[in-house]
């Protein structure tokens, strides 16, 4: 073989030994980068843009469940940059959804807040984002799930209360019908009828009422009130039931206060209290209702020298249908819904209510509004004398005011 043959050979050969190195090369290095990327822990570039801008609570942990990235609202459940992921729930998660490869939910129960910590319901979702890193977002539904709650006592609660009354009606119906002939017992059916009929048009008006204030987003007759209006009305609502029961309502404490709402709402929801300590009032005793003034707030509390509420029950007085004491409750007709009224109207009215009580010793509701400064009379004008033109006739003597309400103008 010629020299410039073997010249040749050999620089084709050396081509393509250096093409081929350069191509291992080249793999080798793509390969290195996949397993650094793959192994590695920093977070990927918009990730923490996204964490800052969420309202849930959202971490970014490792294989080690060391937190890495968090969002505003994680810090309450205990997650925190460096911290490692709390409880085993979370962290089997996390192991389910690097294995799985894929997207894992679970629902439970984590602590949030400072000792002692409240437990809170969570849907926790747990997706990989790298071989190393995964990707939390807890979401809170324990409010939603209390709503949930409620309307579900709500409804069984309403249902089984108006089996009752409406039990009763076709009973009395019935009895009424086979009683045909004999004029004393129809008119002892008809007056049964009539109570039962009654209490079941208090029960559904209580209800919508309640629905009303729960669902209404503002007040419509929203205005400067006099709180002596307000107590004045729901005493006289309840002054035959008070002279029936034996009961005197006594009225005391400050005059001249006022506050900002719907009168019509909270004369209801006064007299709802007025017409609690009515009923559980032993005849010959007395009602109080008081008004003061403290810090800015109007106070008007309802006491009543009844059998009081055990401790363990006053924090259920509120609940809707809950009566403390069930058989006086249904002698009374007591629809279990008055003092829950209260509540939803005052707080409507940024208030609250609330009850001092002791078994033999009576109750005390209190309900506290935001004081408000009451409308400013006019000085009264001073008449002008006018002179009256030479040859005019003098004017007729003005008529005195009829009285009226028993007070004269």
């Amino acid at each position: 073989m010629q020299p410039v043959q073997l010249a040749l050979l050999s620089l084709v050969l050396g081509a393509a030994i250096g093409g081929l190195v350069s191509t291992l090369i080249f793999l080798s290095l793509r390969a290195r980068d996949r397993v650094q990327a793959g192994s590695s822990a920093e977070i990927p570039d918009g990730v923490a843009e996204v964490l800052s801008g969420m309202d849930d609570a959202a971490v970014v942990v490792d294989t080690s469940s060391t937190i890495l990235a968090t969002s505003p609202s994680a810090a309450p459940f205990g997650l925190v940059v460096g911290g490692v992921l709390p409880g085993d729930e979370l962290k089997g998660l996390v192991r389910s959804a690097r294995t799985g490869d894929s997207a894992a939910t679970e629902t439970m129960r984590l602590r949030r807040g400072a000792a002692p910590a409240e437990p809170r319901l969570v849907v926790v979702r747990a997706t990989p984002i790298s071989p190393r890193l995964t990707f939390l977002v807890l979401r809170d539904i324990t409010e939603k799930e209390r709503v949930e709650q409620m309307r579900r006592d709500f409804v069984a609660n309403t249902s089984h209360e108006l089996k009752t009354p409406v039990g009763a009606v076709s009973l009395l119906s019935e009895a009424i019908e086979s009683a045909a002939d004999d004029p004393e017992q129809v008119r002892i059916f008809a007056a049964r009828l009539t109570a039962e009929a009654a209490r079941l048009a208090s029960l559904t008006s209580r209800i919508m009422n309640l629905s009303r204030l729960q669902a209404a987003d503002e007040l419509h007759d929203e205005r400067d009130v006099a709180v002596d209006e307000i107590v004045a009305s729901a005493v006289e609502a309840h002054a035959i039931q008070a002279d029936s029961a034996g009961v005197s309502v006594v009225r005391g404490g400050a005059r001249g206060l006022w506050v900002r709402g719907d009168p019509q709402i909270l004369s209801e929801a006064v007299g709802n209290l007025v017409a609690n300590a009515i009923s559980y009032s032993p005849a010959g005793s007395s009602v109080g209702v008081g008004v003061r003034s403290t810090d800015g707030i109007v106070e008007i509390a309802v006491t009543d020298r009844g059998i009081g509420i055990q401790e363990g029950e006053q924090e259920r007085v509120f609940e809707r249908f809950y009566r403390a004491d069930q058989a006086r409750s249904r002698r009374t007709g007591g629809t279990g819904l008055g003092l829950s009224i209260v509540k939803h109207a005052v707080q409507r009215h940024g208030g609250e209510v609330t009850l001092w009580s002791r078994p033999g010793r009576g109750s005390t509701f209190t309900i506290r509004l935001p004081l408000v400064d009451g409308p400013v009379a006019e000085p009264p004008r001073k008449k002008r004398k006018k002179s009256r033109a030479k040859g005019a006739l003098p004017r007729p003597a003005a008529t005195a005011p009829s009285p009226v309400n028993g007070e004269t103008a």
